[in-house]
This record gives C-alpha cells, sequence and structure tokens, in this order.
C-alpha cells in the first residue's frame, strides 16, 4: 500500500511519514485520489454548501513585528485607521441584509482596543444580531481577556499558530513572541467552550516539508473547528519581500489532506488563494474547502489593511462582492448557504 492510500486508510500519519505524502504535490495521481477523497468527506458532511463569514478588519495597528506582516509594528508606510463601533455596527448591517450570519472582527494587536472596548463592540453586534456568531480574530490575550470576550457573547476565536515547529516559528518572528504562548492560547479558547481556528502560510520564507508535518500532527492533536491555511505572499515592507509567494498547488493539496484528516474541520478556501491564482477559491472548494470569507470592511479601508501585497477584492462594495461570490460558488456546482455555520464537531 502506497502512502497516500494509506493516508487515506487511516486519516493520519506519523511526523516523519507526512513529508514522504507532501511530496507528492505535483503528481496527478496523488492529487486526484486525495481530492477525490476529501470532496466525498466534504459532501458526506456538508453536501455542497459553502458557509459565509463576513470580514471585518476594524483596525490595522498592531503591537507585534511579525517578520512577514505588512501591518507589522515597525513599518513606518502603513497607513493605520482603526473603525469606530459605529462604523463597525455598519459593516454588520450590510452584511446582515446580505445574508451573512456570522461576523469576523479581525484586527491587529491594538491595545487601543482594550478589554472594555472589545466588550462594548461584542455586546452590541450580539444585541443588533443575536441570531448571528461573533467571531474574533485579534491575537494572544490573557485567559481572563477570552473569559470576558466570551462572556459578552463571543462564539469562535482564529487565532493561526503560523509554524508548529519552534525553529521555523524563531525565523519568522522577533524574540519577543513566543510559539508557546501562542499554542497555549488556542488550547485555552478551547477550553473556555470557543469553537477556535488554527492555521498556517503555505511556503513561508524558511519552511520545509518537515516543518509542513509538524504542522499536520500538531492540528490533529488541537482538532480545532476551522482551519485557515493560505499560499504565502510578500509584502514590499518586509524583511521577506524578495521571498517568492508559496505554491498553490500545494496549498490545495494541503487542503485535501487536512479535509481527509479532520472531516468535520471548518475549511476556508482563503482569499491569498485567490490573490495567486484567479480562481484558487473555486479550486480550494473542489479539493475540499467549504468556507468563504469576503470583507465587509468599508471599501476606503480595505487597501490599508495589507498584509501582502496585491490583495483581491479590495475595491468593489460588499453586495458585489456577495454576487461576484454566489457566482463563483455556482460555477463549480456548490452553493453559498445564509446559516451560522457551526461547527459540527462535538468534542
Amino acid at each position: 500500500m502506497g502512502i497516500v492510500e494509506k493516508f487515506i486508510k487511516l486519516g493520519q500519519l506519523t511526523k516523519e511519514e507526512y513529508p514522504e505524502l507532501l511530496h507528492l504535490y505535483q503528481d496527478s495521481d496523488a492529487i486526484r485520489l486525495l481530492r477525490e477523497e476529501a470532496v466525498r468527506i466534504q459532501k458526506k458532511y456538508f453536501e455542497n454548501k459553502i458557509y459565509t463569514r463576513g470580514l471585518i478588519e476594524f483596525t490595522n495597528y498592531c503591537r507585534n513585528d511579525c517578520y512577514y506582516c505588512g501591518i507589522r509594528r515597525s513599518n513606518r508606510n502603513a497607513s493605520r485607521y482603526r473603525l469606530t463601533k459605529e462604523e463597525i455596527l455598519q459593516c454588520c448591517e450590510n452584511g446582515y441584509e446580505l445574508g451573512f450570519r456570522t461576523f469576523v472582527l479581525q484586527g491587529g494587536e491594538d491595545p487601543w482596543f482594550n478589554d472594555d472596548r472589545m466588550v462594548d463592540i461584542i455586546r452590541s453586534v450580539k444585541q443588533g444580531y443575536p441570531d448571528c456568531a461573533i467571531t474574533l480574530s485579534i491575537g494572544e490575550k490573557s485567559k481572563e481577556s477570552y473569559q470576558r470576550f466570551k462572556d459578552a457573547g463571543a462564539d469562535r476565536y482564529l487565532l493561526r499558530h503560523e509554524t508548529a515547529s519552534e525553529e521555523h516559528y524563531r525565523y519568522l518572528h522577533p524574540e519577543s513572541l513566543s510559539l508557546a504562548n501562542r499554542k497555549q492560547c488556542l488550547y485555552t479558547l478551547k477550553e473556555l467552550g470557543y469553537q477556535i481556528g488554527a492555521g498556517f502560510m503555505v511556503g513561508a520564507p524558511g519552511q520545509t516539508l518537515e516543518y509542513l508535518a509538524e504542522d499536520l500532527v500538531f492540528l490533529k492533536d488541537l482538532n480545532p473547528h476551522m482551519v485557515g491555511i493560505g499560499p504565502f505572499i510578500p509584502h514590499h515592507d518586509t524583511k521577506f519581500a524578495e521571498e517568492p509567494a508559496g505554491s498553490v498547488d500545494m496549498t490545495l493539496f494541503l487542503l485535501s489532506v487536512i479535509r481527509i484528516m479532520l472531516p468535520q474541520v471548518l475549511l476556508p478556501a482563503t482569499t491569498a488563494l485567490g490573490t495567486l491564482d484567479p480562481r484558487g477559491r473555486e479550486k480550494g472548494f473542489q479539493a475540499g474547502a467549504n468556507v468563504v470569507m469576503p470583507n465587509l470592511s468599508p471599501v476606503k479601508n480595505r487597501k490599508q489593511y495589507e498584509l501582502y501585497d496585491n490583495k483581491i477584492c479590495t475595491g468593489e462594495e460588499a453586495a458585489e462582492c456577495r454576487g461576484c461570490l454566489t457566482r463563483r460558488v455556482e460555477s463549480v456546482g456548490y452553493e453559498i448557504v445564509t446559516d451560522r455555520g457551526d461547527s459540527p464537531m462535538t468534542d
């Protein structure tokens, strides 16, 4: 039995075996076998449904200095902004009318948005839209803060682990940040009852198949409700400006692998995938992805939330994005549903 068949049969491999599987990311037989199995599982649990999350990028101030990120603290060229609570609620109103029932509040780690301000925002959104899920993506906080956000009405939390390898983490981040703390945050969030999302960049500078193997082993252990992966795309104002972008093929391959490994996971076809390949998100659905996260942020701010270069969908109003996505999803035989899209996973 080959490594692909073994993986499909067992739903996981050892850290030592994964590189052999990942090495086949451009092998047409391996791609076909994994994709067919991934789609079989996707259809079994989710039929042909694609869930939407309305993304609201409410601040691009950040206290961290991650080497790959366009909104890192030391990027003096970034044009910084913060949305007011009223602007955030306006984004939610627009999104609600377009059928979104999950709002993702995402931002840099901005000290201005302290716990009191966040609690006020979360409560206001929940009050206005009690049938909606609130997802936070605002970085590493204390257990006490996470508890306060949960009590205020937050349902989910996205915190990409970025890389599960200590060595690779050090290559991508300054000394002030720690992988151990980031992983601990994820386990804490899960313990507090959040639906959690982890994830990583594909083809990040310095990444090896061995490091990716560590990511897969970590994800299997964490068993998150959602996994966000997308190709690394360089940003011109970072130390990795000249590095090549990650591979679309490897990203699609990993989407299939993750769907097989975590059958009921919510798996987005990310904007970064659509940035590198005009049909990247459609290919993502066909590889096992079942979530898409269109941008509800005010158009005037979208270009400022520039984690990487050439990001798509920064010019259209939310309604246009919604129509465009519906067409894209339907073009490959799926349908967008108006639904909170909660995780079917029970732990």
